[in-house]
């Protein structure tokens, strides 16, 4: 896996628990994690109505919420580990 990629709003309160939830995983798999604010790229216009979204290379994994068990298992299943 190259990066996960969580999309969020500033004034978010889903996107403010959902950030230390991805942070923690993403950091004990060893995966880059990017943060990025959907109302200041363009890009990531698409995903407005849905933040948070966890992107994983470039694939919606979750929107809205995380859960954490299954995203843990995500990033296992694609780092091989």
């Amino acid at each position: 896996m190259r990066e996960v990629v969580l999309v969020t709003r500033v004034g978010c309160s889903l996107c403010d628990e959902a950030r230390p939830v991805v942070e923690r995983l993403t950091r004990a798999a060893g995966v880059a994690l990017r943060v990025a604010d959907v109302d200041a790229d363009a890009g990531l216009r698409e995903w407005s109505d849905h933040v948070p979204v966890v992107l994983l290379d470039g694939v919606v994994h979750s929107r809205w919420w995380v859960e954490e068990k299954e995203l843990k298992a995500a990033l296992r299943a694609r780092s091989g580990g």
